[in-house]
């Protein structure tokens, strides 16, 4: 399965936060599954790390590619590709960051990890989903 993890999802799982569900754990470690974390994610945590938000060990610049590498987790780059699904994509979300991760995962065939409930209103978009495993 190919995984995009939404922005707090990633921070979760860097900072060792409880309210990271075992099962996306699991599904993010899982070496059958190929794990991505959008440009949009990593410009977001640095524009909420420099507003005081955020805290990090060390500069975002040193960090979050330190940890995106010890999980395994590939840089998914924001082409234009991604730019013209934002033109067809219903205005449920008003964060450009979601949004832009919300037309990776429709540009790509990603499933998603999240949480964010006006996320998993989007029409047509895979959603990881705690059973998914089970329902194989």
């Amino acid at each position: 399965m190919k995984l995009l993890l939404d922005t707090h999802i990633f921070i979760w799982l860097i900072k060792e936060d409880d309210r990271l569900n075992k099962a996306f754990f699991e599904a993010i470690n899982n070496a059958n599954n190929e794990v991505f974390l959008s440009v949009a994610s990593v410009w977001e945590c640095v524009i909420k790390y420099q507003l005081g938000k955020l805290d990090f060990p060390e500069s975002p610049a040193v960090y979050l590619p330190k940890k995106r590498k010890e999980y395994i987790i590939k840089s998914l780059v924001i082409d234009e590709g991604s730019i013209n699904y934002l033109t067809n994509l219903p205005l449920l979300h008003k964060d450009p960051f979601d949004r832009i991760i919300i037309s990776q995962c429709l540009q790509h065939n990603l499933v998603i990890i999240t949480e964010d409930n006006v996320i998993l209103n989007y029409p047509n978009i895979n959603v990881f989903k705690i059973n998914q495993e089970e329902e194989k």
